[in-house]
């Protein structure tokens, strides 16, 4: 069975060397779906508390949340990264109180201070969908990732093998044996 959850997502991009209107800095707001799969676990009676998903998702995502994500050879970085320097902002602001824990993938570069994604192909909606598959893909069983932007939408299923050890109590993952939020420990 799955567990099912949404996020929106407002960012801005373009399509670097792409002819046509997507080659100009545009936002979107995009709506990224991720379902868990797993067993039901008896205790609580669901696969996963959705919640909880968002939590650990939304840890990594809003990252890509109000920010402008280039490609890594894209000439507009530099010029972008000029002017954050030109303001003080390049490396973070007061106001920039949403931000997650930087990262770096293969597929992508997270700078939080700046509102920044870099990535190494152009981000689109299957882009975004293999982004997020590499951060999350050790955190949740992910079955299927879903990301719409606009009128582009992509989807990606992927096998799910194993269960994880999930709370009895609140449903979520258990690390070492414990569960994180309440203090359960399983009986060895």
């Amino acid at each position: 069975m799955r567990s099912i959850t949404t996020f929106d997502i407002q960012y801005a991009h373009r399509f670097y060397k792409f002819k046509g209107e997507a080659q100009y800095l545009h936002g979107h707001t995009g709506v990224l779906t991720i379902e868990v799969e797993d067993t039901v676990n008896p205790g609580v009676n669901m696969v996963f508390p959705c919640n909880e998903i968002q939590k650990t998702a939304w840890n990594v995502i809003k990252n890509f949340d109000h920010a402008l994500i280039l490609r890594e050879d894209d000439p507009l970085l530099p010029a972008i990264l000029a002017v954050y320097e030109q303001q003080g902002i390049k490396d973070g602001a007061p106001t920039n109180q949403m931000k997650g824990p930087a990262f770096k993938t293969e597929l992508a570069t997270a700078y939080p201070d700046c509102r920044l994604v870099v990535t190494k192909e152009t981000m689109t909606v299957e882009g975004m969908i293999k982004i997020v598959y590499e951060l999350l893909k050790d955190k949740l069983n992910i079955a299927r990732i879903t990301f719409t932007s606009g009128v582009n939408a992509a989807s990606q299923e992927y096998p799910v093998s194993g269960t994880m050890d999930r709370c009895p109590l609140c449903g979520i993952a258990l690390k070492d044996g414990v569960c994180p939020k309440c203090g359960y420990r399983k009986q060895k």
